[in-house]
């Protein structure tokens, strides 16, 4: 029998390594990622998780190269199908942007412009990144980059995509901005797509449409993934992998049925414990006491520490994420003791 698992045979299509990014304030140097690393295989989608501030969004603005002074990435590397995306020019990195990989934004109406229709919108990244249509005389161009307009809009559930290109994000309501935007992201066929948050400030029908729409896109065009959230609920129904972050770093990852199902890090179980229960109304919701901290000039100790109800003093030292025999990472040292 064949022993080896998905993860030995397969190379990731994303592999981030001790990526580390800072911005200068007036007050000191805030470490907003430290140290992250992951890897997202060929077609499956990674859960990330964690309060507003843990580092989630600033981690794939980072892969994008998206980050502006007064922000740095300090270390780390960033391999996509085997390039270093951080040693690219601006302009070799534009290419893979968008047209390899895509990244949809927290807030639909911010993220699109409302200056533009929405067929100016679509064609300007079509145009920008699909060199087959660019090859073509200019009325060729626009009658082929119509056409796959209109194709996106009608694949992410847009009704009359055509007769719909010449409106306005204004004219579209918080559901359909939200499919509108994944249709940009979708335009080229990405072979991955980071979605920050794709159901924020959506009603909750809605955000289970958004999230069925995006899940079986994904399997219908052999995507692989990124969905960044604070939703576990979410996580456990779409996700292969969770990886979790908090103040900056991983501090577990592993399996959706390893981490939700058997969670090993305090922070992790307070997420859990937050978490209403369908199948049990009566349970207590346990919020996580305090709030993620400031990391201007913060110390070299277990991050969770002020808020963790299981903390000794050896937690006031650097904790490494350990990786344990099943796969499973955790940043505990509470975890050798059990």
């Amino acid at each position: 029998m064949n022993t080896m698992t998905t993860e030995t045979i397969q190379r990731p299509i994303l592999s981030i390594r001790g990526l580390s990014t800072q911005f200068s304030t007036p007050t000191g140097l805030l470490k907003a990622v430290q140290d992250v690393s992951l890897d997202v295989l060929p077609g499956e989608c990674v859960g990330i998780v964690g309060e507003s501030g843990s580092g989630k969004s600033v981690s794939f603005a980072s892969v994008m190269g998206l980050i502006k002074p007064p922000g740095q990435i300090a270390a780390g590397e960033v391999i996509f199908d085997g390039t270093d995306l951080r040693k690219l020019t601006p302009e070799a990195m534009r290419r893979i942007r968008g047209k390899h990989i895509a990244m949809t934004m927290q807030d639909a109406l911010t993220a699109l412009n409302p200056a533009m229709t929405i067929e100016q919108q679509l064609l300007e990244v079509i145009l920008a990144h699909d060199e087959d249509i660019a090859a073509l005389s200019y009325w060729q161009q626009k009658r082929q980059a119509r056409a796959r307009a209109v194709e996106v809009l009608a694949l992410v559930g847009i009704p009359s995509a055509e007769s719909r290109l010449k409106d306005y994000p204004h004219q579209f309501s918080g559901g359909m901005r939200q499919r509108i935007m994944i249709a940009i992201a979708l335009a080229c066929k990405p072979r991955l797509l980071i979605a920050d948050e794709p159901t924020t400030a959506l009603d909750v029908t809605i955000q289970a449409q958004v999230l069925e729409l995006i899940a079986s896109l994904r399997r219908k065009l052999g995507m692989s993934m990124v969905l960044i959230t604070h939703d576990l609920g979410v996580v456990a129904e779409q996700c292969d992998r969770v990886v979790v972050m908090y103040a900056g770093q991983v501090v577990e990852s592993g399996l959706t049925a390893q981490v939700i199902g058997a969670p090993k890090h305090p922070y992790t179980q307070g997420l859990l414990q937050a978490t209403p229960r369908v199948e049990d109304l009566s349970a207590p919701v346990r919020p996580i006491p305090g709030t993620v901290p400031n990391l201007i000039n913060f110390p070299a100790q277990c991050h969770f520490y002020s808020r963790c109800t299981q903390r000794t003093e050896a937690c006031l030292s650097a904790i490494a994420l350990t990786r344990h025999a099943d796969g499973h990472e955790v940043r505990c040292i509470r975890i050798e003791e059990s």
